[in-house]
């Protein structure tokens, strides 16, 4: 199989707006739901995306709530594999791992299925926007606990200046949008 040439993202961040002070004074937010609506530039995040981690035999996509609910379905479906939700404590109903974490403006947790991850079973994380790194964070030490090996973590915008990325050094991180401020 050869391989196929990146899909230019670039041109998909006219389709994103910015909110700035949302959701506190100070915060610039970005927004994708405009990037969602068009049905061209959300198949090209999806492809792109996708095209990135085919062939790497990848078992579950795990989404980040909110917004890695609208991604990760999508990816999992291209890549031939399960969806698992990481939700808000309290949204699961059999029992649970949570992982407590900080996020740039405030403090928050995330929840797993104990039964979500198997032993080895090879995982994507997916989420929206990658910024300082908690959620991201918090998700990892969750695939951690129960046993799954991370095979990539995946976002649809990065906020470069932020340096997010740093810390995770040891696995494959994949965006498609990058801003530096």
């Amino acid at each position: 199989m050869s391989p196929t040439k990146p899909i230019d993202c670039e041109p998909l961040k006219q389709l994103i707006r910015t909110v700035p002070d949302f959701p506190k004074p100070g915060i610039l937010f970005y927004d994708i739901t405009t990037l969602l609506k068009d049905k061209a530039g959300f198949a090209q995040l999806i492809d792109a995306l996708a095209q990135h981690y085919i062939g790497r035999k990848i078992d579950l996509v795990l989404g980040i709530e909110a917004r890695g609910f609208i991604f990760g379905p999508a990816l999992a479906y291209r890549l031939n594999a399960g969806f698992v939700p990481v939700r808000k404590p309290k949204k699961l109903p059999a029992p649970t791992a949570r992982v407590s974490y900080d996020l740039e403006y405030g403090t928050d947790s995330l929840e797993i299925h104990l039964d979500a991850i198997q032993p080895g079973q090879r995982v994507v994380l997916v989420d929206d926007l990658l910024a300082t790194g908690g959620t991201m964070q918090a998700t990892v030490q969750l695939v951690k606990q129960l046993g799954g090996e991370i095979a990539g973590l995946a976002f649809a915008v990065e906020l470069d200046f932020l340096k997010g990325r740093a810390k995770f050094p040891e696995y494959d991180v994949f965006s498609l949008l990058h801003y530096d401020e």
